[in-house]
């Protein structure tokens, strides 16, 4: 019982008082008793004064003693007290309750002596005559300055103590009504300071009971451990919980931060509360300035806006297709309200499908592409039976010029198979490269060669700048000689007559760089990014002859030698066409290798 806080608080508050009322009620009854006693002195005083002005002054002097006894005796009756009268030399003249003439002198008593000295005296002692605790009180007369004798009073102390004890009585009982109040009032107090701690206490209990139920709480507890075991318990189980968000937050951020898909949250009124990398990257901000800051400030796309409000309004998720301008890209929005999650929050799921979109647009322009080349052919080729089944055959001479054109589409429709079966078999890496030693130069040469007499009919000059210093290089000879041969035919058929071809060679740290120059048409720069595609060709080159896919072919071998190819144009001046070679080769021909051994 004495463990809990009420008692720990009520107990010293308590003991103080009640140390505080006892001392106190000891100091009283001392000071009464002595009040009392210096009272009864100061009455005794002045009763024996008034004895000594009623004394016949002549029976005094006269030393007249025979009535002493009597006026001793009536005195006494008078004040209920022993009275006596005892000359100067200590003979006892006059006495109320005992025979005077068997009295012992009384001049060595102290209150005699004290009387004689001080002019009056007084002290406690034991009586042998009535054979009890008396208070003595003598006070001397005086015949002019000289001590005639002495009038004592005496009072038993039993009744001073009785008087005593009555006025000790009533300070006890106060104080037992005292302590007792103030025990009432200290546990009514200590309740009252304690309710709002165990209350607490209760709750702090049954929260750490909720985190964790191997919680309880022993009987002997007091209010304070109890708390403090609870809060200790109640600290380690959050600590726990902590421990566990920190983590799981930990592995959001981490998810959020890798998605490649941009993910923003914001609340009913459509402020935003959290934004991702992903998303930062699209609408090139920072989460830190826009935490807080209106959606539709931030992302300024009102279809954007229609769809969150939609999606508010349904509460169903809402998903539509946006472009962005600035940057160039396509996005796949999805708006979906987060319920009882995040109760008024959306989630805006940002998936960028630009690329997606890219190859959607270069498969249709492939399909675009290819039925135009074939279109051609075939319809030439439809029109030249039509005109044999008709009335050709009957013209040996126009039937045999039909028959030529006939296997000049064929031959065309052959080579444009030919071309896309081999950039397929590049492109699944089912073409093995046969790696050796060359000269750059010796390369250059061979191409420039297999072309040399197509651009003098064009009438156009070819210069190589290769020097001869040059250290050999690991490549596939046929198929690099196969990229060159394909970028100098596109130079000489885009340079007007009179232009100027060159072909050059240079070495840059850890690779090799050809280039292929010319002063034809140029391309368009909007045309730039697609030139590799396969049956990619320029508007104004629609009406010439190819296939489309000599540069496709060339892109796909480059980078099976583990380089790059690359084109830097201005139109109507000219066009570039680089690649570049690892002088260490570090490509992958393992696959291609393996496939070949599988044909």
């Amino acid at each position: 019982m004495f463990r809990s806080l009420r008692w720990r608080i009520a107990l010293p508050f308590i003991f103080l008082i009640v140390i505080a009322l006892v001392s106190m009620g000891i100091y009283l009854a001392n000071f009464a008793q002595r009040t009392y006693m210096d009272t009864l002195e100061i009455n005794n005083f002045n009763e024996a004064q008034l004895i000594i002005e009623s004394l016949s002054l002549s029976i005094l002097t006269d030393y007249d003693f025979t009535n002493l006894d009597q006026k001793a005796k009536n005195w006494s009756d008078t004040l209920n007290k022993r009275v006596t009268i005892i000359a100067a030399d200590g003979t006892v003249l006059g006495e109320s309750h005992e025979d005077r003439n068997l009295m012992d002198n009384h001049s060595d008593r102290p209150e005699i002596q004290d009387a004689l000295v001080y002019g009056k005296g007084s002290s406690i002692r034991f009586s042998h005559t009535l054979k009890k605790r008396m208070l003595y009180v003598a006070v001397p007369f005086y015949d002019e300055s000289i001590v005639l004798g002495y009038v004592r009073l005496a009072l038993p102390l039993d009744m001073i103590a009785e008087n005593v004890n009555h006025i000790r009585g009533t300070l006890i009982t106060v104080i037992i009504i005292a302590i007792t109040l103030t025990i009432l009032i200290a546990i009514w107090m200590s309740r009252r300071i304690i309710k709002p701690l165990h209350e607490l206490t209760i709750f702090a209990g049954d929260v750490s009971k909720q985190i964790s139920d191997s919680g309880h709480q022993y009987q002997n507890e007091s209010e304070i451990d109890s708390l403090t075991n609870s809060i200790n318990k109640m600290t380690l189980q959050l600590q726990t919980k902590i421990n566990e968000l920190d983590i799981q937050r930990g592995r959001m951020a981490a998810v959020l931060g890798e998605m490649t898909d941009g993910v923003v949250i914001f609340d009913s009124e459509g402020q935003i509360q959290l934004m991702n990398p992903a998303a930062e990257r699209i609408f090139k901000v920072k989460q830190k300035a826009v935490v807080g800051q209106m959606l539709i400030h931030i992302i300024r796309n009102h279809k954007l806006e229609e769809l969150w409000q939609k999606s508010k309004t349904s509460g169903e998720t809402q998903f539509a297709s946006i472009e962005l301008s600035n940057p160039n890209l396509y996005l796949q929005a999805v708006v979906t309200p987060l319920g009882q999650a995040l109760p008024g929050s959306t989630l805006l799921l940002l998936q960028d499908v630009t690329q997606i979109r890219q190859l959607e647009t270069i498969r249709k322009d492939f399909i675009s592409n290819i039925s135009h080349e074939l279109r051609t052919p075939l319809a030439s080729l439809k029109a030249l039976t039509e005109t044999l089944q008709e009335s050709a055959l009957d013209d040996p001479p126009a039937a045999h010029r039909f028959l030529e054109r006939m296997e000049t589409e064929v031959d065309s429709l052959s080579l444009m198979v030919s071309e896309l079966l081999e950039l397929t078999r590049i492109e699944s890496g089912r073409v093995p490269l046969n790696l050796s030693n060359i000269q750059p130069c010796i390369l250059l040469e061979k191409a420039v060669d297999r072309l040399r007499l197509q651009a003098e009919r064009s009438n156009l000059q070819i210069e190589i700048d290769c020097s001869p210093d040059l250290e050999p290089i690991y490549v596939d000879e046929k198929r690099l000689e196969q990229v060159l041969v394909n970028l100098l035919h596109n130079a000489i058929k885009f340079t007007p007559p009179g232009g100027m071809i060159i072909v050059s060679v240079k070495l840059l740290e850890d690779q090799i760089q050809f280039s292929v120059k010319d002063t034809g048409v140029g391309i368009p720069i909007e045309d730039i990014p697609r030139i590799f595609e396969r049956f990619y060709k320029a508007d104004r080159s629609r009406s010439s002859t190819g296939t489309g896919l000599g540069l496709a072919i060339a892109r796909h071998l480059i980078e099976a030698h583990g380089g790059n190819i690359w084109v830097e144009s201005i139109e109507g001046k000219g066009s570039t066409f680089f690649f570049s070679l690892p002088l260490y080769t570090p490509i992958n021909i393992n696959n291609m290798s393996n496939d070949q051994q599988g044909e």
